[in-house]
């Protein structure tokens, strides 16, 4: 088994986004009145080359995105900027590996934000899985009022409900082998989205954990620092210590979608460091419960 790290152009948001300010309401409208980018970041997703078919996770944005009249959307037309040439989106990365469309069995959403399901044109022939919760959010006029682009779904676009168990893996509550031999698993990260969903990959005692916005970076999850957008503040720090937990417990390679470091650390399977130390402080100061199974 193989885990490649595919960076699909670059994205740039408000910094109030990356690490909330305040608390409620007022953290989710602060992003609107900051005026400080970030740099530009990372959008990487991950194809895992496996023995039973391929697996693909998030099918970051496309260039289509760069297109005048996107959205009407206020998120969409002043909070976020993307950089992707036709040549960066997935498809023709993963033809440099030698995957082909048809190589490819599955691809899992995390979610459904734009910058993680904007390349899925270039699977028509692939099983996609999508946590039923975040599917029914993201979906119709309602979804494009909360800023989900459901109009820019292909016209074939019908994923398969990706419902988990009441399985615990480690500190997760809920999770779905997605092999038979069960070395790679999805489990439910609610937090960025209420149904937000990552995936664990087995590579013997460590476990490279794909995360998707679970956090942008590695230091925000291990000082559990929810970010702007998080729907409920209570259950993002319930995920981010949940992480932190299962990293004391195995070593872990914490990749999140658009963390400059993430495709170093996958390289390198740099595990996550100084987590007891910063685990500790974190506990201390928020008592979390586990993360609720998405609805």
């Amino acid at each position: 088994m193989k885990v490649h790290a595919i960076r699909t152009g670059s994205v740039r948001i408000k910094r109030a986004q990356v690490e909330g300010r305040g608390h409620g309401m007022e953290r989710r409208l602060e992003i609107f009145a900051d005026r400080n980018w970030t740099e530009w970041l990372p959008t990487y997703t991950w194809a895992i080359d496996h023995k039973g078919g391929v697996i693909v996770v998030d099918t970051g944005p496309g260039a289509h995105l760069l297109e005048t009249g996107t959205s009407l959307h206020p998120y969409i037309r002043w909070e976020v900027a993307f950089r992707i040439d036709r040549e960066e989106e997935i498809g023709p990365q993963l033809r440099a590996l030698g995957i082909g469309p048809r190589d490819v069995k599955r691809v899992v959403l995390t979610h459904l934000h734009m910058d993680h399901d904007g390349g899925l044109a270039h699977f028509p022939h692939s099983e996609i899985l999508v946590a039923p919760g975040e599917l029914r959010t993201a979906s119709g006029l309602v979804g494009r009022m909360r800023g989900y682009l459901p109009n820019r779904w292909p016209s074939w676009f019908d994923p398969v409900p990706l419902e988990v168990a009441a399985e615990s893996v480690g500190p997760f509550a809920a999770s779905r082998q997605l092999t038979e031999a069960g070395d790679i698993v999805a489990v439910t990260t609610p937090g960025h989205t209420a149904d937000h969903i990552s995936i664990l990959v087995r590579e013997g005692d460590t476990t490279l954990f794909l995360a998707g916005d679970t956090s942008y970076n590695e230091r925000l999850m291990l000082e559990g620092k929810v970010d702007g957008v998080s729907p409920n503040e209570r259950i993002s720090r319930a995920t981010l210590d949940a992480i932190r937990r299962l990293a004391c417990t195995r070593p872990t390679v914490y990749l999140p979608t658009h963390d400059p470091e993430s495709g170093v650390r996958l390289a390198n399977r740099r595990s996550v460091g100084n987590v007891e130390a910063s685990s500790t402080a974190t506990w201390r100061q928020h008592a979390t419960t586990p993360p609720q199974q998405p609805s």
